[in-house]
């Protein structure tokens, strides 16, 4: 679609301009800042009560604009209550911030106005939100614990070995003591870290950089991790349970909103994170393209176990589909909790486990030749 210019008439651009710092180049450097997600959850809801008291698009975005503290969304609200006033239905309007209303959102818009029911289009789409970000929340907040124990644990190992041990070396060669092998192997492992502790330090943290970097980019290195994290033991079921709840929820909240199969799949395709996904995606929307049902290339890909296929059979037969893909969301969301409160209690004395025989290893080699000093000093 052809993008729309905007009119530049001066009695209309002057207020902004002089606001701004003068043209379009400062209005879209201001909205280069980042908008939370939540603030744009709340201006749905919002924005779906006003729709459904039946206060106008445009008037409705400028009460939203009014209320809404200085900032990069308050910009953005002024552009859509320009737009929208020109004459730009509200979902192109969105399109052009496509950072912060996705295609999905304003697929939806877009799918609201078309069938005129954009307060409940807006309401499903505020559900959505609520819940996504809910889901995502319990997932986050299940990694706090253990990634806090273990960056905590490897800082004050990291502490021990480079100044710690260096000083009960000094202490064991002033004595001229035959070290134990497991001593003489701590210390050779903290020599190693204070003289090149560019390399030890430093090439994880590059590895670590490269890793990431390579993981934002598309290729046979992120297309690899991401298969490799649907393999691994416990944890693979947790991600493929989570892959299959967010497609659930988010291609069921699009037929909902009464956007076409395929135009669907290509949204839910877009939005994922996870390469294997979207191409099991690509296929089942190749094949469903060709004339087939849902059903079965959902479980041709097997990225979706037999509940999920059967249930999406029925939802086709009896017309209810999106009514079906809800519930998988529902239902797969909360094994993805179970599996994540059981994969903690499994992994927290794991954790213990390992820190207990780490700092075992260290205080049993430093103090094996102390105790020899000290039988020695009480033979003199």
């Amino acid at each position: 679609m052809a993008k729309r210019i905007r009119r530049t008439s001066a009695p209309t651009q002057a207020p902004r301009t002089a606001a701004g710092g003068g043209g379009a180049q400062p209005k879209a450097g201001r909205r280069r800042g980042r908008v939370a997600g939540q603030l744009v959850t709340d201006f749905t809801v919002q924005l779906a009560t006003l729709s459904e008291a039946g206060i106008p698009v445009v008037k409705s975005l400028s009460i939203l604009e009014g209320q809404t503290k200085a900032g990069p969304f308050k910009t953005l609200l002024g552009d859509l209550v320009e737009d929208v006033s020109g004459g730009t239905p509200l979902s192109e309007a969105m399109a052009k911030h496509e950072r912060v209303f996705d295609e999905l959102y304003t697929s939806m818009v877009r799918a609201g106005e078309a069938g005129g029911v954009l307060d409940t289009i807006l309401n499903r789409l505020a559900t959505f939100r609520e819940k996504a970000a809910e889901f995502r929340a319990k997932v986050k907040g299940a990694m706090i614990y253990p990634t806090v124990i273990f960056v905590v644990a490897v800082a004050v190992m990291s502490a021990v070995i480079v100044f710690v041990i260096p000083r009960f070396e000094e202490i064991f060669a002033s004595f001229s003591v035959d070290l134990p092998r497991m001593t003489q192997v701590l210390l050779d492992i903290s020599r190693f870290a204070v003289d090149y502790w560019y390399l030890v330090f430093g090439l994880p943290a590059l590895l670590v950089l490269g890793h990431f970097l390579l993981m934002g980019r598309p290729g046979g290195y992120r297309y690899f991790f991401h298969k490799l994290g649907l393999k691994l033991p416990v944890m693979g079921s947790v991600v493929s349970a989570s892959l299959v709840a967010g497609f659930s929820r988010t291609f069921g909240t699009l037929i909902q909103a009464g956007v076409p199969h395929l135009d669907a799949l290509e949204i839910v395709r877009d939005s994922t994170g996870n390469d294997v996904l979207r191409e099991g995606i690509e296929h089942v929307r190749r094949t469903v393209r060709e004339g087939e049902g849902l059903a079965r290339p959902m479980g041709a890909t097997g990225l979706f176990d037999d509940l999920v296929v059967n249930m999406v059979d029925v939802g086709e037969e009896t017309g209810e589909l999106d009514r079906m893909l809800v519930k998988v969301a529902d239902a797969y969301e909360k094994q993805v909790d179970r599996k994540i409160e059981a994969l903690f209690k499994l992994l927290e004395p794991l954790l213990l486990i390992i820190i207990s025989t780490m700092v075992g290893f260290i205080v049993v080699a430093l103090f094996m030749p102390l105790l020899g000093i000290m039988s020695e000093l009480g033979n003199m």
